[in-house]
């Protein structure tokens, strides 16, 4: 998530208190949101950055859901859930009367955990079990069907930490019938779709036997130019799915998902409604899982509508009607879900075996394990599928 949703935590919730709360009792457990809802809930503060009043928000745009931010462990160290570093979830009324107000009004959220800056969980509870315990009392708390893992900077640099995230999620996912568990990161526009880190969380999941609903990139605040450079990253990342978990194109497609910034990014970058319609209308072809953005207390006009060229985490720094850009997560969310594209039977593998004795060279093609692999650059005793000087090339038989 984006820096400027960083800013000093409100206690009070302002105007996103107007959503009627109803008892919770009530809407203590909700039936679980159908088509594309839990992959198009747009991320929303509900502590800070001037939280909108949520009930017009989804009458105005037919939105169904949202995606609370951010579940991090205390600002003064330990391994128990809280709002933001502040609010602990165990006596938590405020963000509970928004996620009963939602439900009231036939809608539903997910949560997110982690985001960028700030301690998360990861990096202090001692495992993947006690992390997974931490989480667990978010999901008790407020009867969730969904949740996000939110990793990027800096804890995805810390190998033991993306190690206790992975593995509680997949605790999570055990233990919780159904729970949608979709998991967010850094995006580049290199030919890849994520940096070094981002692979090696990939590869920690590969490790731990994890697969979520989807992994979600951010093609933002790393030079991107408008929708073309994020269908790109988008491109390159569902190369790095395919050849990370030997998943077909299709396969890789459904895996996936994206997560846009809308207006002026951190950076300058502009990502403005056309550049929304372009992605979605790409997620929406490739049968991508997932399709949200950074958010919707940004959604609605700065006045100067451009806000003297400054990124603001209360409105979108571009011309725009009030909640423009939900409309594009609703439209995501009330589509049917589309059928992936259908992978082409495998051809014959007419490369050559791989061998371990053999030197290759970059472009040289080989078969293993019934796949045909090319080489990225010089290689001996690298195993196909396992080294990075692969690339998978698709099934073959």
């Amino acid at each position: 998530a984006a820096t400027a949703a960083v800013g000093a935590v409100t206690l009070a919730l302002g105007t996103a208190s107007a959503v009627t709360a109803a008892s919770a009792s009530e809407h203590a457990a909700p039936a679980a949101l159908g088509g594309n809802w839990y992959g198009a809930a747009p991320y929303v503060m509900p502590f800070d950055n001037s939280p909108p009043d949520l009930g017009p928000v989804m009458s105005a745009t037919g939105q169904k859901s949202f995606q609370l931010a951010f579940i991090l462990a205390p600002n003064g160290g330990g391994c128990s859930p809280t709002w933001d570093g502040t609010h602990p979830v165990s006596s938590d009324t405020q963000a509970k009367s928004v996620i009963d107000g939602i439900r009231a009004a036939g809608g539903d959220v997910t949560v997110s955990a982690g985001g960028y800056g700030g301690t998360k969980l990861g990096q202090t509870c001692a495992d993947p079990s006690s992390t997974a315990a931490a989480y667990q009392q978010v999901i008790s708390k407020y009867a969730l069907k969904a949740i996000d893992f939110d990793l990027e900077e800096p804890e995805y640099e810390n190998a033991t930490a993306i190690h206790n995230e992975i593995g509680a999620a997949k605790i999570l996912q055990q233990n919780n019938s159904g729970l949608y568990v979709s998991v967010t990161t850094a995006g580049t526009t290199g030919g890849e779709g994520t940096g070094w880190f981002g692979k090696q969380m990939l590869a920690e999941a590969k490790s731990q036997g994890f697969t979520p609903a989807n992994y979600a990139i951010m093609p933002f605040d790393g030079g991107f130019n408008g929708s073309a450079a994020q269908i790109s990253a988008l491109e390159g990342f569902h190369s790095t799915l395919m050849s990370t978990f030997g998943w077909s194109s299709a396969t890789a497609y459904a895996h996936e998902g994206v997560s846009l910034m809308n207006g002026r990014s951190d950076t300058g970058e502009y990502f403005r409604q056309a550049d929304f319609q372009a992605v979605l209308d790409y997620a929406t072809s490739h049968g991508l899982s997932r399709f949200t953005f950074w958010s919707v207390n940004r959604d609605r006009q700065c006045s100067p509508p451009d806000n003297n060229g400054q990124t603001s985490g209360t409105c979108s720094s571009v011309t725009q009607g009030s909640w423009d850009f939900t409309r594009y997560t609703a439209a995501f969310g009330g589509a049917p879900a589309a059928p992936p594209p259908t992978d082409p039977a495998p051809g014959a593998c007419t490369a050559p075996a791989w061998s371990a004795t053999s030197v290759y060279t970059g472009g040289m093609e080989v078969t293993y394990s019934k796949h045909t692999y090319k080489a990225k650059w010089w290689t001996q005793g690298e195993t196909p599928g396992t080294a990075d000087v692969w690339s998978d090339e698709g099934p073959c038989t």
